[in-house]
C-alpha cells in the first residue's frame, strides 16, 4: 500500500490534469481521478506487474472516463465543444475559466485531432507518459507513439502559428 501512496503523491496531478483536458470541469476531474484511484486501491491484487504502477492506473483512467462519457451522453465533451466553437470565440476568459490563452489554443487545435492522435497527445502532455506506456495503453509499439507525438506536434506547431 505505501508504494500506492507514493504513488499517488507523484501520479494524482497527472490524472486530475488529463480529466480536466477532456471534460474541462473541475469537479468531473475530481471525482474521476478520486474514483481512479479508489479502483487501484480496490483492484490492486489484479495489478500484474506487465506494466508499470502508472500506466495501470492511467488505464482504469482512461476506463473511467469512457463509462463517463457513455453515462453521460447528453453532455459534450470538452473536445466536442472546442471544436465546435469558432476561432474568434476561443481567445475570451470568460470560455474557458482558469486556462490560458496559449492553453486554450492548444486544447482548441488538440481537439481538432482524430481520436486515436488526440488520446496520444493528452497522455503525453497532460497524463506525462514515456511514449512505452503510451504504446501499451494504446495497443502500438513505443516507437509508433514516439513517431506520431512528433508528427502530431508539428502539425499542431504550424496550425497554431497560423492562427497567430
Amino acid at each position: 500500500m505505501n508504494k500506492l501512496e507514493e504513488e499517488y503523491e507523484e501520479i494524482q496531478p497527472k490524472i486530475y490534469a488529463f480529466f480536466y483536458a477532456k471534460t474541462g470541469n473541475q469537479a468531473t476531474a475530481q471525482d474521476l481521478c478520486h474514483d481512479t484511484f479508489y479502483e487501484a486501491c480496490k483492484n490492486i491484487a489484479s495489478f500484474n506487474g506487465v506494466s508499470t504502477l502508472s500506466t495501470w492506473m492511467f488505464s482504469i483512467a482512461v476506463n473511467l472516463l469512457k463509462k463517463h462519457y457513455r453515462k453521460n451522453k447528453y453532455q459534450l465533451s470538452l473536445m466536442q465543444k472546442l471544436s465546435l466553437m469558432p476561432e474568434t470565440e476561443i481567445h475570451t476568459l470568460e470560455e474557458l475559466a482558469e486556462i490560458k490563452e496559449d492553453t486554450k489554443k492548444l486544447l482548441y487545435h488538440i481537439s481538432k485531432l482524430e481520436d486515436s492522435a488526440r488520446e496520444i497527445v493528452l497522455l503525453r502532455i497532460y497524463g506525462e507518459l514515456s511514449f512505452a506506456e503510451i504504446g501499451v495503453l494504446i495497443g502500438k509499439s513505443e516507437n509508433y507513439a514516439r513517431v506520431n507525438f512528433h508528427r502530431l506536434k508539428l502539425r499542431i506547431q504550424k496550425a497554431m502559428e497560423l492562427t497567430l
